[in-house]
């Protein structure tokens, strides 16, 4: 029998992108006090694999985030639907730069495969969905000296390799890598499953690991962003009732719905 394969799946609290988008008062990064905050689709996917491929292998699935307090919503979220540990790197994450990011879970895989618990895959979405960032999947293969494979929707674990597949620029792609792997994860892949109520108060019980930042942040290097001007819309009122019918066929006309 195959060994177990430990994921670990890293998420990131964010604001709800359905909502208005609404940027802090400095222009680093998007206020969320309105829209509500979540994880984005690209890490419920990958928090489902995770849970699959260790329900698959006999192994462990523990979610990370870097955040501030209430960003354990996430954590316990992750946990909800079948995640078994949790970790926290308690800090203000708008003070981290992708590479200060890849570092704190570089230093996290380290410290608890020195502590006799191994990361034979980490997971992470494909880019951070609030600052759009791209880098961390690569800077943290390169800290760990790992293979790593960008953008897939579905990942499996056979004969001790990850087999990673998803659209490419030029069609379906597939990707074989040996263990230990670093993957970052596409929404649309696999369906995210919903937490049940059993899991949820399961979810409360689990205790976290709470760590503090192994360095200091060098930050993003961020100068500010800014919002597009919202697009302007003209309404024109075509008339009311019966009269306004003969304005109606000249727009339709206009548009190429009716001929003459």
């Amino acid at each position: 029998m195959a060994d177990p394969v430990n994921v670990l799946v890293c998420v990131k609290r964010v604001p709800d992108a359905t909502s208005e988008i609404v940027l802090t008062d400095d222009g680093q990064g998007v206020d969320g006090r309105l829209a509500g905050f979540t994880m984005s689709n690209h890490e419920q996917c990958a928090v489902e694999l995770a849970v699959r491929i260790a329900a698959a292998t006999g192994g462990e699935a523990t979610v990370l985030t870097l955040g501030d307090a209430d960003a354990v919503e996430q954590l316990r979220a992750a946990l909800a639907v079948g995640c078994t540990a949790a970790t926290h790197v308690q800090a203000d994450s708008q003070q981290f730069g992708p590479a200060d990011v890849a570092r704190e879970i570089a230093a996290v895989v380290r410290d608890h495969e020195a502590a006799g618990r191994s990361h034979d895959l980490v997971l992470l979405g494909n880019d951070a969905a609030d600052t759009g960032d791209f880098q961390v999947g690569i800077r943290l293969a390169y800290a760990l000296g790992r293979p790593v494979v960008n953008g897939v929707g579905q990942v499996v674990v056979e004969d001790d390799g990850v087999t990673a597949s998803g659209a490419g620029p030029d069609g379906f792609e597939t990707y074989r890598l040996p263990l230990p792997a670093v993957v970052t994860v596409l929404e649309g892949g696999v369906e995210p499953r919903y937490p049940t109520v059993p899991g949820r108060m399961k979810a409360k019980k689990v205790p976290i690991e709470e760590r503090s930042p192994a360095q200091e942040p060098a930050g993003a290097a961020r100068v500010r962003w800014s919002l597009p001007p919202a697009a302007p819309s003209d309404v024109q009122v075509l008339g009311k009732g019966a009269d306004a019918a003969p304005a109606v066929v000249d727009l339709f006309e206009q548009l190429g719905v009716l001929a003459r």
